[in-house]
Order: structure tokens, then C-alpha cells, then sequence
């Protein structure tokens, strides 16, 4: 189904799930099955906490008015997960470089907005629930989900429990620095793993290594074989992706590893390597499988719409937001 489409069938019990990246936010209505009755994308504004609110939004109105009118009164209400630090139980934003959030109450906006009761999660934590609920971690109790796109991140689970740790802040292996001289990451340290081995980090090293510019990894990743500094740049990311996942297997030990986000997509000319090079590394840690991403692009809405399923059963809240 392709953005804006909708079905016809009416179901009961729908759930409007938008997932918000650094460069782009999607939004789904999902029944119990997870089936799409409707979709649109937009995308966000940078650096605009204001406008990215109007924006989430926007983008909620749309796919509402994509559904037929008898199957409006069905939505229950809104999942929505959103990138950097959250304050799920306040609903609040506390943090977002590139959207712009900062303390700001994003879920009570957007229901004062909407009139719709609104669940705010994380995007990372939304994206890898639903990958160990409904995807390539379904039956593993241990996996690590590692989500690589604008930055990276990841979502521990032990125990089939999700890992948020005493801040909120587990799983931030983006920020784990792998080459203490190495460039410069956005959040002051140098040699973090999301300044050299995200979609973004790629990106910028071929263009210092060439001074051509790329619009992404996936230019970088289309070059591979026939460009030697396109291989030179993959083959730093992977080895520093690789010392990063190593770091997180030897304290973690998780029986596998399952790897999303826009650069997942590259598929086995990501995992094969990253995969070598821990294998050779490792000395202490038990090395995992590893495995794609089952749902794709779409884990976030899919996590995020199950994440406001949950809490409204366990709460018994209604689709009243007074």
C-alpha cells in the first residue's frame, strides 16, 4: 500500500500511529492485525520545535481524512513516537537536536490539537519492541535492535523485557565513542559511533574524503566496487560499527542482533562485514546472529501504535482526552 491509499473495510479499534525521524515522519492507521488503512508521510522540520509540532499535526489530520467517513468514530487514538530524549509518563519532549524539542509538552499539544487521546514514546524503543514482538525477534528473550539512520541507536531487551535504565537512557550505543580521535559528533565528543557509522556520518566522510557531495549513505553504498574511496569510507564504517557491537555484546551477551533503519536496507553489504570483523575481534563475547529487520521502515508506526494499544488496555482509558 503506498502513501495516501486507504481501504474501504471498516474496522473497529483504530489506531493512528506516527513515527517522527531527524529528516522525515510517516503515519499509519492500524487495526489490531496491523493492516494499513491508511498512510501518508511529510517532512520535518529541522531545528523548529514549533513547527514540527504543526507539522505532526498536519500530517495526523491527513491520514484521518483519507479514512471513510464510518470508519472515523473507530479511532481510538494517537501512538506517537519521536526521536531523542522522552519523558514518556509526562509526555513531553525533552530533548531534540534536529526537530528542535526541548522541554517541550509535545502530547498534550497535539491532543488539545486533535482532540484524540495521544501515547508519546521514543522512536528507537517503539522500532525495536515491535521488531521483538512482531518481527525478526520474535521468540529471543536477549537481542540487542539496532536502529541506523540519521544517528544510531539501539534498544536492549533482557529477559523479553525492554531495557530503559534508571534515566531512560539505555541503549544510546550511538554515543559510544570508537575512535576517540576521530571526527566530531553533535554531541561534543569525538569518535562516537553515530559520527562514523550512521547514514549520516557516511555520507559526510565521503564527501571530505572526495569533496563530492552525496545526499546519503545509500549513494555511497550504490558505489561500492566501483569507487575506491566509496569502499574505503564503508570499510571504516563497518569496522567502527563493528567495535561498537562488540562493546555492547560483551556487557549485554543478547543472542542476536537485529539491525534497522534506512541503512539495514544495504542488507548483506552491511551485516556480512560488520559480522566478520566482531567475529575476529571477539575474546570474551559470545558472538550473535544477526539479522535483518523484519518490518522495515515501517517498525516505528507498528511499535508505536502496540505502545498506546498497551497502555490504554492496562489504564482502561477511553478515547476521552478529559
Amino acid at each position: 500500500m503506498t502513501d495516501d491509499q486507504h481501504s474501504t473495510d471498516g474496522h473497529a479499534d483504530l489506531v493512528v500511529a506516527v513515527d517522527v525521524g531527524g529528516t522525515g515522519m510517516a503515519a499509519e492507521v492500524l487495526d489490531q492485525e496491523r493492516t494499513t488503512h491508511a498512510s501518508a508521510t511529510a517532512a520535518t522540520p529541522r531545528g523548529d520545535g514549533a513547527a514540527a509540532t504543526r507539522a505532526v499535526v498536519a500530517l495526523i489530520e491527513k491520514v484521518l481524512s483519507a479514512l471513510p467517513a464510518s470508519a472515523r468514530p473507530a479511532v481510538r487514538g494517537i501512538g506517537l513516537a519521536i526521536p531523542g530524549l522522552v519523558d514518556t509518563v509526562r509526555g513531553v519532549a525533552l530533548y531534540s537536536a534536529n526537530v528542535g524539542w526541548h522541554n517541550t509538552p509535545v502530547r498534550d499539544r497535539v491532543q488539545a490539537a486533535l482532540g484524540l487521546p495521544v501515547v508519546l514514546h521514543h522512536d528507537v524503543t517503539a522500532a525495536g519492541e515491535a521488531e521483538a514482538r512482531f518481527g525478526a525477534g520474535r521468540g529471543v528473550s536477549d537481542l540487542l535492535v539496532v536502529v541506523i539512520g540519521t544517528g544510531i541507536a539501539a534498544v536492549v531487551i533482557g529477559g523479553n523485557r525492554v531495557v530503559h535504565g534508571g534515566a531512560g537512557q539505555a541503549g544510546e550505543l550511538g554515543h559510544v565513542v570508537v575512535r576517540p580521535d576521530g571526527p566530531l559528533c553533535g554531541c561534543g565528543q569525538r569518535g562516537c559511533l553515530e559520527a562514523l557509522a550512521s547514514a549520516s556520518g557516511i555520507a559526510r566522510s565521503y564527501t571530505t574524503a572526495t569533496g563530492r557531495a552525496v545526499t546519503g549513505a545509500a549513494d555511497v553504498w550504490a558505489r561500492l566496487g566501483r569507487d575506491a574511496a566509496a569502499d574505503r569510507v564503508w570499510q571504516d564504517a563497518t569496522s567502527a560499527l563493528a567495535d561498537g557491537v562488540l562493546t555492547a555484546c560483551t556487557l549485554l551477551a543478547p543472542d542476536l542482533v537485529v539491525f534497522g533503519g534506512g541503512l539495514a536496507e544495504a542488507g548483506q553489504d552491511l551485516l556480512a562485514p560488520v559480522h566478520q570483523q566482531l567475529t575476529e575481534r571477539a575474546r570474551v563475547a559470545s558472538v550473535p546472529s544477526f539479522a535483518r529487520t523484519e518490518l522495515g521502515r515501517r517498525a516505528g508506526v507498528i511499535g508505536a501504535a502496540a505502545n498506546a494499544r498497551d497502555h490504554w488496555n492496562s489504564t482502561g482509558a477511553s478515547t476521552s482526552t478529559t
